[in-house]
């Protein structure tokens, strides 16, 4: 210890008496030097993504990082430079997006494990080996709690579902961007239903991922409100674009212009994760733009079939009353058969008691009576045929009416099976790919899984290595340093010498015999 304090001193001492002063590049030398003995090791840091930027030629990734003051609003007190290497940057960017549902992108918090790189003309930054995505995942849920309860405390969270959807919504708001393969899935699922239910859609142009996602959404909404009786729901639609840049639809400001929209909102972002923030405060959330769409031609058709059944009762109670209506002309009918059977054998008997009593009188008079039997007949008869007809006619057009709705109805269950066939057949490739997709995310975390541990395991190789050679006497000899020996015993301490005692210095080259004349403590300051 005595030894290198002294070589320090003379070392300082000759820097003085020369009067030479270092050089820039000289001083960081010096300065890295002193970095890499001081902090030799790898730390585990969290910090703020500020700025994320992959170079494209070298496949470098440059992060800026910060770290704010808590409670305060986003005062920093830190920020440094930070690179992920290609060799690694692939396989670190695919798990954490992997496991957190997000690239690595400015405004996500991480825990990252790096070593500290100081460089003579590009000055202090950080090498990034690793990134921890479950504490990424802690504090997205911590900030998504934080906002939930935001939104329940304001009395936000269910407002929107108190807005009335009407049974058959069919003009239309659609909050997405025109070039999204979800909003032309959507368009085209609706334009081709096959219970050919018509709906009005007016677009409202939006970007719905990315840092402009959110003033763009509530632009739009807040266009759509103006209009709110051209209206009967809003729909926001996300699809064709990344499936894990959903950060935005967790917003505050987003989800309370959702929830205070006067129109009911539905959802279709197209994740499979939890919901968003977004769908919870929105009137009805479902799982993709196709969903929305299936959805919507549903509640037509159920509407539809409450109708029809509402039409049959009716058919059924007219059916019923024309069945209980024609018994009735059919007895009186009978009645009026028998009355006039009864008429006409009494206007008979008259006749026939007036023609005895009455003999005496011309034989027109006799004539004229029984014309007029006849024409009372002749009338009566024509008075039957007629209401007789008029029934058989009323009885064919509720056969034909009834012949006609059965087609109606048949064609309908044609086209609702054709529908549900394709339900299905859609969901069931909807799950293989997604099975497919899980396994090609498991195969691809064992391999990372697997190249990860080997990359650690030689990274602890390469630290034990460096730490050893930094322990080598060869190297401290290189770097000035002496090691001094008194009786061929390596010298530690004041207290192993006695004045007379014969020293051997050795350094890089050669060695140095001396004799010890003096002995002095060491200062109080060392």
């Amino acid at each position: 210890m005595g030894t290198y304090f002294q070589s320090y001193r003379e070392e300082i001492s000759l820097t003085v008496s020369t009067n030479r002063p270092l050089t820039l590049y000289e001083f960081n030398h010096r300065l890295r030097e002193e970095i890499e003995n001081a902090l030799p090791h790898r730390y585990w840091i969290i910090a703020e993504i500020s700025e994320a930027r992959v170079h494209h030629g070298s496949g470098h990734c440059y992060l800026t990082l910060t770290d704010k003051e808590p409670g305060s609003k986003g005062t920093l007190t830190a920020q440094a430079r930070a690179t992920i290497w290609k060799r690694q940057y692939q396989e670190i960017a695919t798990y954490f997006e992997e496991q957190t549902g997000h690239p690595l992108k400015a405004g996500l918090k991480i825990l990252f494990n790096a070593s500290p790189r100081f460089h003579e003309l590009y000055g202090f930054s950080l090498d990034i080996h690793d990134i921890d995505p479950t504490y990424t995942l802690g504090d997205l849920a911590r900030q998504r709690q934080e906002t939930i309860l935001r939104l329940q405390q304001e009395g936000l969270l269910d407002l929107n579902r108190k807005q009335i959807l009407p049974e058959v919504p069919q003009r239309l708001a659609i909050i997405s961007s025109p070039t999204a393969a979800g909003y032309q899935d959507f368009v085209v699922q609706l334009e081709n239903n096959p219970f050919g239910y018509a709906f009005k859609l007016t677009l409202f142009e939006a970007s719905v991922q990315g840092a402009e996602a959110v003033a763009s959404i509530k632009t739009a909404l807040n266009r759509v409100a103006l209009q709110r009786p051209a209206f009967d729901a809003v729909v926001i639609i996300r699809g064709g674009g990344s499936q894990t840049d959903l950060l935005c639809f967790d917003r505050y400001e987003l989800a309370a212009t959702v929830a205070q929209m006067p129109l009911p909102v539905l959802t279709g972002i197209g994740h499979e994760r939890d919901e968003s923030i977004t769908d919870l405060v929105a009137h009805t959330p479902l799982k993709t733009p196709t969903a929305v769409a299936a959805y919507l031609v549903d509640r037509c058709n159920e509407f539809e079939a409450k109708v029809e059944t509402i039409f049959l009762q009716i058919r059924e109670s007219a059916t019923a009353l024309a069945v209980i209506e024609e018994r009735r002309v059919a007895q009186l009918t009978n009645q009026l058969q028998q009355r006039t059977t009864s008429f006409l054998q009494t206007r008979q008997f008259q006749l026939e008691c007036q023609t005895r009593t009455l003999s005496d009188k011309p034989k027109t008079y006799l004539t004229h009576e029984q014309k007029h039997v006849m024409c009372e007949e002749l009338r009566l008869t024509h008075s039957v045929e007629q209401l007789l007809r008029a029934k058989e006619a009323k009885q064919h057009q509720y056969i034909q009416t009834l012949e006609h709705e059965s087609t109606q109805k048949v064609t309908a269950g044609q086209r609702k099976l054709t529908h549900v066939e394709h339900c299905v057949q859609h969901t069931a490739e909807q799950r293989v790919q997604k099975a497919k997709l899980t396994f090609q995310k498991n195969q691809q975390r064992l391999l990372y899984g697997a190249k990860d541990h080997l990359q650690t395991k030689s990274h602890q190789l390469q630290l034990v290595a460096m730490d050893i050679r930094s322990h080598d006497p060869e190297v401290m000899l290189m770097r000035g340093y002496t090691l001094t020996y008194v009786n061929g015993k390596l010298l530690r301490s004041i207290e192993q010498l006695t004045p007379g005692d014969e020293l051997k210095t050795r350094l890089l080259v050669g060695s140095v015999t001396s004799t010890v004349t003096n002995i002095q403590e060491p200062d109080l300051f060392i």
